[in-house]
């Protein structure tokens, strides 16, 4: 089921005037969608995937939308749900064109859309996302044999998990797929993924790409720290899992992989639960909170007359 999570949009277009005109911080020209990644959602039991993310920026101005694809399933597959969510934002809107922000495997799906339908994007921002592969998705497929018992039980599990997810998060009907997601997050996944779609990337191992492709501004943001809070009980198997990489990581994506497009900064103290505000805010004390950097990340597009 290809639809945009609706609540999300009336709640975003019915927001005061007073309101929307804040203080202008972050008041772009066309309105922002937010983008999961893997076993995300938009908002599950009152908790956005962004946590506080969407509040805020409505609060400077910004007209908000979240989308809400497949928790898993292929890149492509979620690009395509999400393409047809960005259609009826501008309907709703009256808008020509749309802010895409998408954080992990929500990166490569905002990538789907921009390199499909250029016409309807203005940018893409793609917050720690797996642009290049990810050395976990890789671990885990080497484990999981293709059509081994392991690979069907490992299946069933990560599927009954997404399902959860979508059920909590009112999306029951979108189709789950962990294998698909899996090989799409992969190195080899993304090298083919990228053959058709290279908007944005840089030519070199870790350099920055074109900040402008076919009239769309793409740009990228990470954080390199897996371990950033004793009380946050994600902070533990992130800082497990950053070992995999052997170079700078927040975790599951290393900051290499994460450049796309003008790279803002990609040695953030976050891991990759940090870069959307979670667990409930907890990060690490010295560094920037994380809505701070969306806000600054929206502003610079609003500079733009994005």
């Amino acid at each position: 089921m290809k639809k945009l999570r609706l609540s999300a949009a009336i709640a975003a277009l019915c927001v005061s005037a007073s309101v929307w005109a804040g203080n202008g911080y972050t008041e772009t020209r066309y309105p922002v969608v937010l983008v999961h990644g893997l076993f995300g959602f938009d908002k599950a039991l009152g908790v956005d995937y962004f946590y506080r993310v969407p509040g805020e920026l409505q609060a400077g101005g910004t007209k908000v939308f979240l989308a809400q694809v497949s928790a898993t399933n292929s890149t492509e597959e979620r690009g395509e749900q999400l393409l047809q969510q960005v259609k009826k934002v501008l309907a709703i809107t009256g808008a020509t064109k749309v802010n895409l922000i998408g954080h992990s495997h929500g990166g490569p799906t905002i990538r789907y859309v921009a390199g499909v339908a250029p016409q309807l994007v203005a940018s893409v921002t793609s917050v720690a996302g797996v642009n290049k592969g990810s050395k976990v998705a890789d671990l885990v497929r080497g484990t999981l044999p293709p059509g081994s018992v392991s690979e069907g039980i490992a299946a069933a599990a990560a599927k009954a998990l997404s399902t959860i997810i979508s059920l909590a998060s009112g999306g029951s009907s979108l189709p789950q797929d962990p294998l698909a997601a899996l090989g799409s997050l992969t190195t080899q996944g993304t090298a083919a993924f990228n053959r058709k779609f290279p908007q944005g990337l840089p030519t070199t191992s870790c350099g920055e790409g074109a900040s402008y492709v076919n009239g769309v501004y793409y740009a990228s943001w990470s954080g390199t720290k897996p371990y950033t809070n004793f009380f946050d009980p994600l902070d533990a198997p992130l800082g497990v899992l950053g070992l995999v990489h052997g170079e700078a990581n927040d975790g599951l994506v290393s900051a290499c992989s994460s450049h796309l497009g003008k790279v803002i900064k990609d040695n953030y103290k976050m891991n990759h639960a940090d870069e959307i505000n979670h667990t409930f805010g907890l990060r690490d004390l010295f560094e920037t909170d994380p809505v701070t950097v969306y806000r600054q990340t929206v502003n610079q597009l609003k500079m733009l007359g994005l």
